[in-house]
């Protein structure tokens, strides 16, 4: 019977083990995977910094989605030097082909003077909450302490509204803005998923603030019962990091479009009619705006409302929702953004195409020319408003 002296001299005997020095300069020199496998407790005390967290009960299960490339050379480490031990014998299993476990662990190492932080923590009912976010490498701990720290205004809580707002409270979106001066009526449950029949006749704003907080405590919802307008859109949107377009009205949204480029705020757009809809994300700093898109507004007549031409009522769930998707790769830096692009869905056929938008050479409402962007109201009229 093998001992456990045994079982670690044989694994110490089948790995390459360095020194914390030797691995610091690996570290230094770039292109190395450093794991981490000691428990969540170790690691919220204290880690390396940019590190793959595995705990060592979970490293079979999980390496393998963590870190993909079999040969990506790879320091693991534990607090001081066993646990690593086995870990690195695992992954030779695995066919993990360039590992060392470093000698002396999260110990030795601290105690060298070496550099470490103490990572982003998630109390344990967030971990459970959070926990298929936790698990994508994309997202992770710090992935999902971002979206905690994020805030993004939704203008609506109608039908683009209320699925993009349940979707991004789910997400953890610590702060949810929401604009709108309407109450519930019947006639808006049919698509309006945020509100229910006790509430008609409520406020908007309030009704979504209840189906918001009662789906996650962790959400702070901040509501503005108003009319956007050049008095208070800049005051309202200021100090969000991305703003959700519900808007059903071309004054608002050429009205949105100047005071975000101004600000240099991201705008995930939306647009519904009848069977179709559209997403794009007008990013100031990156990419083409809303008014490269619709340089002037199209007649009254050929804009009908919702109210005038109908609206299937899943489809603004669909658009909502991939809306959602967007705001939360903008904030996570996750994918290829809908900047620059234009994605169509026509939902009676079941087509989704995209287009490309490229920058209008005359709109001179850009980022470039903030300083000179002066916010007003329209009044039917959307000539850009530019301080000559």
């Amino acid at each position: 019977m093998a001992s456990f002296r045994d079982l670690l001299a044989s694994a110490r005997a089948s790995i390459s083990e360095i020194s914390t020095e030797e691995a610091q300069s690996k570290i230094d020199a770039g292109g190395v995977v450093v794991l981490d496998v000691r428990e969540p407790d170790e690691f919220d005390q204290g880690a390396l910094v940019n590190v793959v967290h595995i705990p060592r009960g979970h490293l079979e299960a999980q390496i393998e989605s963590r870190i993909t490339d079999k040969s990506a050379p790879v320091v693991v480490y534990c607090a001081g030097g066993v646990r690593s031990a086995f870990a690195a014998q695992t992954l030779a299993l695995l066919g993990y082909q360039n590992v060392f476990s470093m000698d002396g662990g999260f110990g030795r190492w601290k105690d060298e003077g070496r550099p470490w932080t103490t990572p982003v923590t998630l109390t344990a009912e967030q971990r459970n909450r959070y926990q298929r976010h936790l698990l994508l490498p994309e997202v992770g701990v710090e992935g999902q302490a971002k979206l905690l720290g994020a805030k993004v205004l939704m203008l609506g809580a109608g039908g683009l509204g209320s699925p993009a707002a349940l979707y991004l409270a789910a997400a953890g979106v610590g702060t949810i803005g929401i604009v709108d001066m309407d109450e519930v009526d019947a006639s808006n449950l049919q698509r309006q998923i945020l509100h229910n029949m006790d509430r008609i006749g409520d406020r908007k704003v309030d009704s979504a603030k209840k189906t918001l907080t009662l789906m996650n405590p962790d959400v702070n919802v901040v509501t503005y019962d108003t009319r956007l307008a050049a008095s208070n859109i800049m005051d309202i949107i200021a100090g969000y990091d991305v703003i959700v377009d519900g808007a059903d009205n071309f004054p608002s949204r050429y009205l949105l479009n100047d005071a975000s480029v101004k600000l240099g705020i991201p705008v995930v757009h939306g647009s519904i009619f009848r069977f179709e809809g559209m997403v794009s994300v007008f990013h100031p700093l990156r990419g083409p705006t809303y008014r490269d898109m619709v340089a002037e507004p199209p007649p009254a007549e050929l804009a009908p409302s919702c109210a005038e031409a109908g609206v299937l009522g899943v489809l603004p769930g669909i658009v909502g929702s991939i809306q959602a998707l967007e705001a939360l790769k903008i904030i996570l830096d996750l994918g290829d953004p809908l900047i620059g692009r234009i994605l169509t869905i026509d939902t009676t056929e079941m087509n989704f195409r995209v287009f490309k938008l490229r920058p209008d050479p005359t709109n001179v409402v850009t980022w470039d020319n903030r300083d000179r962007i002066q916010v007003r109201d329209l009044d039917g009229l959307c000539a850009p408003w530019m301080d000559h």
